[in-house]
């Protein structure tokens, strides 16, 4: 009885043996789940920083040397189209103005003097021309005596906000000095610089077209403006010191919210086709390059090298090169498979 135990045994040992070298021999197959790359139309987004300025901005200056009579405006304050600012001591201006008004009204009797005295034929002809001459004089010089009064009171060229006053009432300014800025803050342009080569990108893509893309604006406080904006302009020259273009989006700003000097962030929506794109949950990063698992026909996991797009898609990934359409990859499960083995897989035919 004890040989047939002891047989027993050792025929027990030897099929649990086997069994570890069956096991051993035999690639272990991993159950996951694999998908096929997407091919669709995306939008993608792109994010440039962006200086505000308004369409309009202008520094409002003295057009004569004299002293500030008055100042009629606050800073801050919002002024129409006409409305008057400033005046430099108008009264001395006014006086010129009067005295070359008389001149006028005597050149003016001496020419009616001088007709009748042609009429009864006292003078020549040509003392009615030298007189017409002297009124002609006379009132250019009277205008341009108005000209000078009209330069010594400064009105708003446009609908604005008035910015910081530089002077005080009483100073003394000269022809030229800044008296404020001017804002006209209705519409905003934002200026944003592009690198050359997305510049070229966008050149050379022939589905980008200025006037249907989507651009917002991200303020400093994070929020969006609420006004959606267009393509406004590109520039003329490239910056050579950072190799950018500037562009321009424009923003209504009925609100009056945006002013200038401002900054925020620039996003472009635009619409990308036939882009192959995967969940980025199916990737993984070694060195700081992407991969992903490929299953081929025999069902053996292969780790390949991809190039993503420099857009972000949120959860997905748009893919530049490394896979094609027809590729099977694996989507969950990637902790559990080892390059070069079998997998077990599902196939998920969803897409996003």
């Amino acid at each position: 009885m004890k040989v047939l135990a002891t047989n027993v045994a050792l025929i027990s040992l030897s099929l649990v043996a086997c069994q570890r070298q069956t096991a051993q021999t035999d690639p272990v197959r991993h159950k996951v789940v694999a998908i096929s790359p997407w091919v669709k139309a995306v939008t993608v987004t792109e994010r440039y920083v962006g200086s505000i300025q308004a369409q309009r901005h202008i520094n409002v200056r003295a057009l004569k040397v004299g002293y500030l009579d008055s100042i009629l405006v606050r800073e801050g304050q919002r002024v129409k189209e006409g409305d008057l600012m400033f005046t430099v001591i108008p009264v001395l201006y006014q006086k010129n103005l009067d005295a070359e008004m008389a001149d006028v009204k005597r050149a003016q009797v001496e020419l009616n003097s001088t007709k009748k005295q042609y009429e009864n034929k006292v003078v020549s002809e040509f003392e009615v021309a030298r007189s017409e001459a002297k009124l002609e004089k006379a009132s250019a010089m009277a205008e341009r005596a108005a000209a000078e009064l009209n330069f010594a009171t400064v009105k708003a060229p446009f609908d604005g906000i008035v910015d910081r006053l530089k002077h005080q009432q009483g100073s003394l300014v000269r022809h030229g000095d800044v008296l404020t800025t001017l804002s006209d803050n209705s519409s905003m342009w934002v200026y944003f610089n592009v690198p050359e080569s997305r510049y070229l990108e966008y050149m050379a893509d022939p589905n980008w077209h200025q006037e249907d893309l989507q651009i917002e604006l991200v303020l400093a406080n994070g929020k969006k403006f609420e006004q959606v904006g267009k393509f406004g302009a590109i520039h003329a020259d490239f910056d050579a010191t950072t190799g950018t273009i500037p562009f321009r989006a424009d923003f209504p700003n009925p609100d009056r919210l945006l002013r200038h000097g401002q900054s925020g962030n620039v996003l472009i929506h635009r619409v990308l086709n036939d882009v192959i794109v995967i969940p980025q949950r199916s990737t993984f990063e070694i060195a700081g390059k992407r991969f992903v698992y490929v299953i081929d026909k025999e069902n053996v996991a292969q780790q390949r090298e991809i190039v993503p797009q420099r857009y972000e898609l949120e959860d997905l990934l748009a893919i530049k090169s490394g896979l094609d359409a027809d590729d099977k990859i694996v989507l969950d499960g990637i902790r559990q498979v080892r390059d070069g083995e079998k997998v077990d897989y599902q196939e998920n035919q969803s897409e996003p």
